[in-house]
């Protein structure tokens, strides 16, 4: 079997591929892997769109339902559609609405004692016909527990039975012999993502309460670090009197190797000196050794509080082509400095 290079080609790039006859992949030739994958693609996104315009009161209902909710959402489905469950419950739970998946089999033997009256239960099955799922349901309404049933059939039994109906059916599977789930699995999972979304946007969820959620991550470092939690303070700090020297200033810069300092009096800040700054006045051929100071600072420099999020410390840096940043409290005065490596340490960028 030859392996396809190019399998990503435009319609316009295919000519290549095309022209090899050898190029095969089992039984398909180029031409045909190609068009199976785009048919795929083409018919999940339709799928998915046909959601978009078949979206009712039933959406508002289910959204009001998890919003009201006093417990957590458990959110059920077997075979492919336990699949697509899992990762609804777990898009709901990182979005601000607390879930669990609950497998319908394991329910039915003990673990339907995690579920209590005060939850709401999402069922998925695609035929709606699930035996596992309809041999919980009437327990869960039992006790007085909130359905909600997301299946390709409206006259299904477990459409029937829920309180809310979410309608995720579609036309056809992508599957070329229209067995295998495929497009069905794709419109659940983004009829649930549709659902998690709103609700998150309904609760007022921000990106600082999605970082608590995901402290061990990279964007959870980005948003939960603060600028005091990776600045230098104390003795770290360059800095140096505006009263000070050249002289004094370049061996401050050296000393405590952050590549600039502070330039203060009476502990506020009225400037910075830097590498820059340094190789800059050197280049005039001037002997600087007992210039002030504060004739070479750039004064007002730029500056971050410590509560603001070290990432956007960084975006600062970025947006204005600098290495270091003050840190400074309300009234301008000095209390911590950083740089860019230690955002890098702190794996902020």
């Amino acid at each position: 079997m030859q392996v396809l290079h190019d399998c990503s080609a435009k319609n316009d790039g295919d000519h290549a591929l095309y022209s090899n006859p050898m190029t095969r992949l089992g039984k398909l030739d180029a031409r045909q892997v190609l068009e199976s994958g785009r048919r795929v693609l083409e018919v999940e996104a339709r799928a998915v769109l046909g959601l978009a315009s078949r979206l009712d009161v039933n959406f508002v209902r289910a959204a009001e339902i998890v919003l009201a909710c006093k417990g957590r959402v458990v959110v059920s489905g077997i075979g492919k559609s336990g699949h697509i469950a899992r990762k609804i419950a777990s898009t709901f739970a990182s979005t601000g609405t607390p879930a669990f998946f609950v497998h319908p089999a394991e329910a039915s033997h003990g673990d339907l004692g995690m579920v209590t009256r005060d939850d709401v239960m999402i069922a998925l099955s695609n035929s709606g016909e699930s035996g596992e799922l309809l041999l919980i349901v009437p327990l869960i309404k039992r006790m007085g527990g909130k359905l909600i049933a997301m299946t390709g059939n409206a006259d299904s039994p477990l459409a029937v039975e829920a309180d809310v109906h979410l309608d995720a059916g579609v036309d056809q599977e992508a599957c070329s012999l229209g067995l295998a789930p495929t497009a069905s699995t794709t419109a659940a999972l983004a009829l649930g993502d549709a659902l998690a979304v709103t609700l998150l946007e309904a609760r007022g969820f921000r990106a600082e309460d999605f970082a608590r959620s995901h402290p061990g991550g990279s964007l959870g470092r980005r948003l939960l670090t603060h600028v005091r939690d990776v600045m230098r303070s104390g003795d770290a700090i360059p800095r140096v009197p505006d009263t000070a020297t050249f002289s004094e200033a370049v061996l401050e810069i050296s000393r405590k190797g952050m590549g600039m300092t502070a330039i203060t009096s009476n502990n506020r800040v009225v400037g910075i000196f830097t590498d820059g700054d340094l190789r800059r006045a050197l280049e005039t051929g001037d002997d600087l050794r007992d210039l002030g100071v504060k004739k070479l600072m750039k004064p007002t420099p730029r500056c971050v509080g410590p509560d603001q999020l070290a990432a956007e410390a960084a975006d600062q840096m970025e947006q204005y082509r600098i290495t270091q940043l003050l840190v400074t409290d309300k009234d301008q005065n000095l209390i911590g400095a950083l740089n860019m490596h230690d955002l890098m340490r702190a794996k902020v960028i």
